[in-house]
């Protein structure tokens, strides 16, 4: 046996010592890190680079399992799938280095992350403020939209594997990066293997019970996390949820001064049933954007394609009636209704909950909370609206209270007033985006165009509803 001679201890698990060399001294290691019992993870030091990295190497007592050719396999796959979605350096993915072999055993370089895990840091710490934990998750959240958009689910993203690495000279310089990629698997059907894996802490049951594999799944687990680090306890387990009818506790219980956004931002992540979760990790995370809107910038998501930097550089600029032109060119874009230059009942009905809660999300960031298509629909919920009929009345309440009406007359655009430029605090509350009235000369009559007709208040509002704007 060569100079990396192993040892053995009490509980079976392989281990290098502190200060062995290995791989034919091209490593140095430093002490051991921890692991399960699957794989162990040293922390190391590259001799030639004088660089400090981590190596995670398969657990010798797995070699005794029947399915042991299976577990190697695995970790060949998470080597390529954590290479595949760190081509690009993403600054909160673990960076992946080298994959060789020690004395028959397959070994895993990748970045060294100085700092201790979220799950250590709470229980160090105690529950962190709310812009703190959400800044972390939001980072995890957008590694995952990279790795979802590379077919790749991580699929056990708990509070243990998000690592956070502080720079002590630069206040709030916390850092978090994604690491453990050791049950990761592609989007296609689940292995048998698979199923027996997930922190149920933390894992939706459809996981642990039965190995599907959704980006629901990853939605689940880092809304679970989010709740860890608000609250500083654990979710209810997703099995008890679902076969002993135990209750989630809502995060705002434990946490009175929680904002309603994020708490709902979290219920929705960890609905019990899948279908009921934000389908997308974007669509998750713009839903943080209504507590974060001075914190945060939202992501610029479509299902269809449609580009929105436009549309966020006039609103960020306070090019209101810009921005509102804007909003109506690209809703009409996304459904495909440029040339009608309206959006009939099907294209609401079928308008994607992306597109529109990144539009709604835009409006309500650079607003500060006045404008946006949820806070219409606030308000017309309060002037008493009902999703299930059309009221005529309400619907003049509710132009009243945005000031798209006046002295009992709607107004038409040239009307109210909008300038190029003004304080969004000279317009009502949900003044903006509008729908538009214009007269065609051919029927000598005024007509409803632009986002939606006024006779659809009830039906967009119920899309705005189904959205979970």
């Amino acid at each position: 046996m060569s100079q990396s001679t192993l040892a053995i201890n009490k509980s079976g698990r392989m281990f290098w010592q502190d200060g062995q060399l290995i791989y034919n001294g091209k490593y140095k290691i430093e002490k051991y890190l921890g692991g399960g019992g699957f794989a162990l993870t040293y922390q190391a030091m590259h001799t030639k680079l004088n660089r400090r990295v981590a190596i995670k190497t398969p657990n010798i007592s797995v070699q005794r399992d029947p399915d042991y050719p299976k577990y190697v396999e695995r970790f060949k796959k998470e080597a390529q799938m954590l290479a595949m979605c760190c081509t690009e350096s993403h600054p909160h993915i673990v960076q992946v280095f080298d994959f060789f072999q020690e004395d028959g055993r397959y070994c895993l370089e990748m970045q060294y992350i100085a700092g201790e895990s979220l799950w250590e840091y709470v229980q160090r710490q105690g529950k962190l403020p709310e812009t703190e934990a959400i800044k972390y998750i939001r980072q995890m959240g957008l590694a995952l939209v990279d790795v979802h958009k590379k077919g790749v689910l991580h699929l056990d993203v708990t509070p243990h594997n998000i690592m956070l690495n502080f720079n002590s000279g630069i206040p709030n310089s916390g850092k978090a990066v994604l690491i453990d990629f050791g049950i990761a698997g592609d989007m296609s059907s689940p292995s048998t293997l698979s199923r027996s894996f997930g922190n149920k802490a933390f894992a939706p049951y459809e996981l642990i019970h039965k190995g599907i594999r959704h980006p629901t799944v990853d939605i689940y687990c880092l809304a679970g996390s989010l709740y860890y680090a608000i609250t500083g306890q654990r979710p209810t387990n997703s099995f008890n949820r679902k076969y002993e009818q135990e209750e989630l506790v809502p995060p705002k219980q434990l946490v009175p001064s929680l904002s309603d956004a994020v708490n709902e931002a979290i219920l929705q992540g960890m609905a019990l049933e899948a279908k009921d979760r934000p389908q997308t990790m974007e669509e998750w995370l713009n839903l943080l954007s209504l507590s974060q809107a001075n914190l945060t910038e939202v992501i610029l998501a479509s299902d269809v394609g449609v580009d929105y930097q436009n549309l966020e550089n006039l609103l960020k600029a306070g090019q209101w009636k810009a921005a509102d032109q804007e909003t109506t060119k690209v809703m009409l874009k996304v459904a495909k209704r440029e040339q009608q230059g309206w959006l009939n009942y099907e294209s609401i009905e079928n308008f994607p909950c992306t597109d529109l809660r990144t539009i709604d999300q835009l409006w309500v960031k650079y607003s500060k909370g006045h404008f946006g298509f949820s806070v219409q629909k606030r308000i017309w919920l309060k002037c008493g609206g009902n999703i299930l009929k059309y009221d005529y009345e309400t619907e003049c309440l509710l132009g009243d209270r945005l000031g798209w009406r006046k002295n009992g007359m709607w107004l038409e655009e040239r009307d109210r007033g909008l300038q190029e430029y003004f304080s969004f605090q000279d317009y009502p509350e949900g003044h903006l985006p509008t729908r538009k009235r214009t007269f065609h000369p051919h029927d000598s009559e005024f007509h409803d165009y632009g986002i939606y007709d006024r006779r659809n208040y009830q039906l967009f509002f119920s899309r705005v509803q189904t959205c979970k704007l």
